[in-house]
């Protein structure tokens, strides 16, 4: 840890274990967490090491359209870098390690927390310890391994199949139908239920999503989730096309997280793209999420996540479900009923259980 002289991007500070505001030392691995002590980080490490991993770079120094790498991103300021420092330019997995990590990481370069490795957890567990917290720290949260090999294999044969069938039509925008949608989104999508026929592994996906949301709910944020949309299943068909950035709920329509499932086997972003970038408000990085197979990714839907999905070259896949805050969506309603609303009509949770 290093001791912390002045304000990270305004966030409040507090030891995670006293609550005590002075004299905090950062953790050295996320640089998003404080302690008083030394004690204090290794008595809270069994809770706290669920969502501190070394993901170093996920989030980087941003860059103003139209310019270069960000200052110090240039081919001779990343070879210094990495001849002055250890760290990884990729998403490493969970570390196998049960002591709180004690050392420096790039300065400017603070992490998002993963669930990644943490696939033993019980539902309610991967709720409460790892997405509640991370979600309320960060507004941000990667699950990797979600539902593990078999299952995932199992949604993706259902995605391709539905693919096949010709239901997929050109992405719209919530706001306006025209002609310049293709030059804004370029994905091809369909909604569904869960209870269409060949699609029973997207429906334990939605039914495994609706457990964690139970679980975190009353945790995230001040919001009391009452409902869903149906799963939104998208293709980018791997020909150049992304979607620019934008916000999902810019103008207050309910949704308040955003949930994305990926489901593309072997992806390389350097050759294929489609990285989910995330410019959370009022940081000075952002997050670059690769679109892994079984990777799950949660987000706030409202202007604190604008977000794009960059130029995809390979066929990527996504399932996204839009979870709604009671009182906003109700708000909603009375406001004004669109097509956004109409396709996002509230669904209820699935009754399932938490067995795998």
């Amino acid at each position: 840890m290093e001791n912390q002289q002045s304000d990270l991007e305004g966030d409040r500070q507090y030891c995670e274990l006293c609550g005590k505001m002075e004299n905090l030392l950062k953790c050295g691995r996320c640089r998003s967490s404080f302690y008083c002590s030394k004690e204090h980080q290794k008595q809270d490490w069994k809770k706290h090491k669920l969502i501190c991993k070394d993901m170093d770079k996920l989030l980087l120094p941003k860059e103003k359209p139209g310019e270069g790498p960000p200052p110090g991103d240039s081919k001779k300021h990343r070879e210094k870098r990495n001849s002055e420092q250890s760290d990884s330019a990729t998403l490493p997995q969970t570390p196998n390690t049960d002591a709180p990590a004690d050392r420096d990481e790039e300065v400017g370069s603070p992490t998002t927390p993963t669930a990644n490795g943490q696939t033993s957890l019980s539902p309610q567990k991967l709720a409460t310890e790892c997405i509640v917290p991370c979600m309320n720290k960060h507004g941000i949260c990667v699950v990797d391994n979600f539902l593990g090999a078999d299952t995932g294999l199992g949604i993706l044969e259902n995605v391709k199949a539905l693919y096949k069938t010709g239901r997929f039509t050109d992405g719209q925008l919530v706001s306006q139908k025209s002609d310049s949608t293709k030059d804004i989104r370029g994905d091809k999508i369909t909604w569904i239920e869960g209870k269409e026929p060949g699609c029973e592994k997207i429906s334990f996906l939605m039914s495994r999503m609706d457990d964690l949301i139970r679980h975190c709910n009353g945790k995230l944020g001040n919001y009391t989730i009452n409902g869903r949309t149906k799963a939104m299943v998208a293709c980018y068909p791997g020909n150049g096309t992304g979607y620019v950035r934008h916000v999902d709920n810019p103008n207050g329509d309910g949704r308040c997280v955003t949930c994305i499932y990926y489901l593309n086997r072997d992806w390389n972003a350097k050759e294929h793209g489609g990285l989910l970038r995330i410019f959370p408000e009022g940081k000075a990085q952002f997050a670059d999420i690769e679109p892994k197979f079984d990777r799950l990714l949660l987000f706030w839907s409202d202007r604190r996540n604008p977000h794009e999905v960059q130029p995809a070259f390979s066929t990527r896949y996504a399932i996204t479900v839009w979870y709604f805050d009671a009182d906003e969506r109700a708000r909603a309603k009375e406001k004004y009923l669109t097509g956004a609303g109409e396709k996002g009509v509230k669904v209820e949770l699935n009754k399932s259980s938490d067995s795998s």
